[in-house]
């Protein structure tokens, strides 16, 4: 119940979306590269010595405690127009704290090696634990209202404002424990769950790998195995699984220490399986992911398999490894797209859908809300971070010029016009679950994409594009799903004792086998391999997020294709929706049902249709 306001450089559900690559690090420092935009945080504070910032927080402080004496025990007995007060108090309160979260997190992100920027960001978090410490008893009190009292309060239409906020929290309602118990688990937080994360991402910030004589990022030696050339491609996977073996008793460490952590607090909360908690965050029933999980791995024949081993024709070999799985089908070097030539792609595929949505992605370039350049220090990955409705996103990228990094900005300026849409909603509403925060991101991959693949007339070139959409789609559904099967399994023996390093290796590999098929072969420096993943540490469960996503969009993407009447203002109205809407209520206006078995079938066959036609060239 509690909220963690930061937990670098990836947090909770309620504050930032996803790391959406598996590989990143820092560039080669190419001309044509020069020049990426970074961010500006004074939009947030002009630095971690502001004197806005300290007078944010004191009267945050002060404003919280107030707020206590003024509401605490009363909430029960309050009519509906002074309990839409309260929460709009709580909400202008909430945000503040949000604020400071979002730039001390923005702030680590960009510079996870420095150790006064880390000592800065987390000062801020025990900081903000300690104020919202006085405001943790009001969603407590809000769920401890019986059901008829809140019936009679929400006829108040001032408060049925807030109702949708007030039927998610109260999804929670069955696993609260009481207020004292509730009190310390916030309080200890930041010693807890949030000290592990921070040791995790410090030490992968600090790792280099040894390649051509030269000490690299992890990230940067990770980029390598993309490279054309197989012997490279070995070398760097052999140095990466060296390092990761080296460190692998401290990942298991950490992987142990947070799973029975998980183990205990589900268990005090009487959560039924250790998905459980992950899926009531993204308002979505376990029956429905079940049935996602299923669907999926029930495909990896026709899907992960197949397409591997048509790969390994292309390629000429019997058999890939698993440095091969990123290898380009040309040994020729792509060539660096720039940046204002990426920029002119993925605006020309937004305005094309819809010059409302155009406008909106414009001002993440005509504005510092982009940090681009793959510097060292930097978190890996990308995301968008939403930060708070009164201010606006950011996002963060590692940009190399390739098409694939073209598509992760396409993604991520999904994310940031979804949040900005989606901050209409407030503070409180304005959060959407991690199973609809990726609709527009991949939709807006999808538009570029298709755009791109629409106006290449070179055959070659085309059938190269189709089978890097095929790649893409592959990691962001059946690897995703293969990372979920490998957290469940996991977590589940967790709970029977702690798991040393070659148990966990052993569960990797299992699940990468069954996902990956028989077209691989793995030597065993595979098996660290699951140390270096984000999602494992910082948000158990999330990655079938990915695959939830990317489904739910080949579905509604074909709706598009169609012509459904009014496509547009629907899509906008849906995502302007934030956390208001269920899932099972936005994609009613398509004609679409989650819920439905067939649903998912329609996502994995626009992946086996493109596989079709690959066959066929």
């Amino acid at each position: 119940m509690s909220k963690a306001y930061f937990s670098a450089p990836v947090a909770g559900a309620t504050t930032i979306s996803r790391v959406r690559r598996d590989v990143a690090g820092e560039s080669g420092g190419a001309p044509a590269l020069a020049g990426l935009p970074r961010w500006d945080l004074s939009d947030l504070y002009d630095g971690p010595e502001s004197p806005k910032l300290v007078t944010d927080l004191d009267q945050a402080d002060e404003d919280a405690q107030a707020f206590a004496r003024v509401w605490q025990g009363r909430l029960d007995s309050l009519p509906g127009s002074e309990l839409a007060q309260a929460l709009a108090e709580y909400q202008r309160i909430d945000e503040v704290l949000g604020r400071a979260g979002s730039y001390a997190q923005l702030l680590f992100a960009a510079n996870t090696s420095d150790s006064g920027v880390g000592r800065f960001a987390q000062s801020i978090n025990e900081r903000l634990t300690g104020i919202s410490t006085h405001l943790l008893f009001f969603t407590l009190e809000i769920n401890r209202i019986p059901d008829d009292v809140l019936a009679t309060q929400l006829a108040d239409p001032a408060l049925a404002h807030w109702g949708p906020f007030l039927r998610d929290l109260r999804v929670f309602r069955p696993y609260q424990l009481s207020d004292e118990v509730e009190a310390v688990l916030h309080e200890k937080s930041v010693t807890g769950a949030a000290a592990w994360n921070r040791l995790f991402d410090e030490t992968m910030a600090g790792l280099r790998v040894r390649l051509g004589g030269e000490e690299v990022t992890l990230g940067s030696a990770l980029d390598t195995m993309s490279s054309p050339d197989r012997a490279t491609r070995e070398r760097a996977a052999r140095a990466i699984g060296d390092v990761l073996g080296g460190n692998v008793k401290l990942f298991s460490l950490v992987t142990n220490t947070l799973a029975k952590d998980k183990a205990i607090m589900d268990g005090l909360r009487h959560y039924p399986r250790p998905t459980s908690a992950r899926n009531c965050a993204n308002m979505v029933e376990d029956e429905v992911v079940d049935a996602l999980v299923q669907a999926v791995t029930e495909a990896y024949p026709r899907l992960s398999h197949r397409y591997y081993a048509l790969k390994a024709k292309w390629l000429g070999l019997e058999k890939l490894e698993y440095w091969d799985r990123n290898a380009p089908l040309t040994t020729q070097d792509e060539p660096l797209i720039t940046w204002p030539d990426a920029t002119r792609q993925v605006m020309a595929a937004y305005e094309g859908f819809d010059p409302r949505m155009g406008k909106v992605a414009r001002q993440f370039f005509d504005n510092a809300w982009i940090d681009a350049p793959p510097v060292p220090g930097k978190a890996s990955g990308a995301f968008a971070h939403p930060t708070v409705p009164s201010a606006h996103p950011y996002l963060l990228l590692n940009y190399r010029g390739r098409t694939r990094d073209v598509m992760t900005l396409a993604h991520e300026l999904g994310h940031g016009v979804h949040q900005v849409l989606a901050g209409e909603q407030g503070y409180l509403m304005s959060n959407t679950p991690l199973t609809l925060a990726e609709t527009a991101s991949v939709f807006g991959e999808m538009l570029t994409f298709r755009a791109l693949l629409d106006a290449q007339t070179d055959p070659a070139r085309r059938r190269l594009m189709l089978a890097a959409k095929v790649e893409d789609m592959l990691n962001t559904v059946v690897r995703q799903i293969a990372f979920y099967r490998f957290e469940t399994l996991v977590h589940d023996e967790r709970r029977k004792g702690e798991l040393l390093p070659a148990r966990i290796g052993e569960i990797w590999r299992q699940t990468q086998v069954e996902s990956l098929g028989p077209a691989f072969s793995f030597t065993p420096d595979y098996d660290a391999y699951w140390t270096y993943i984000p999602h494992f540490i910082h948000s158990p469960f999330y990655v079938y997020a990915y695959a939830f996503g990317d489904c739910l969009v080949n579905a509604l993407y074909g709706v598009f294709r169609s012509g459904h009447p009014g496509f547009q203002d629907k899509y906008i109205d849906m995502l302007r929706a934030g956390g208001t809407r269920r899932h099972k209520e936005l994609l009613a206006p398509f004609g679409l049902d989650a819920a439905d078995p067939g649903f998912w079938q329609k996502g994995l066959d626009v992946i086996a249709g493109f596989i079709d036609e690959l066959e066929r060239v």
